[in-house]
């Protein structure tokens, strides 16, 4: 256990910081899933947006790598200029 109380502090932080990471990584998951199972480019199109700006911004606050968001981003891309 942690015996300043800085340290307890930076513990707290932590939890909520994780947390925080947690919620946005979990629904940016749950957005490309959604993104997935589309079938019309008219419906993938707007989502692909958001999408791409969600990972960016996980890229940015280091929750997940930036070659990762990358990766995503262009598969996703892909992907909608693949559907009719």
């Amino acid at each position: 256990m942690a015996n300043h109380k800085s340290a307890l502090k930076r513990i707290r932080a932590n939890a909520a910081k994780r947390l925080r990471n947690r919620y946005q990584a979990k629904t940016t998951r749950n957005a490309i899933k959604r993104l997935r199972g589309t079938t019309s480019k008219e419906e993938a199109s707007p989502l692909l947006g958001k999408v791409i700006s969600m990972l960016d911004r996980l890229a940015k606050k280091n929750v997940i790598h930036k070659n990762k968001a990358s990766n995503n981003k262009s598969k996703l891309t892909k992907f909608v200029n693949a559907l009719k």
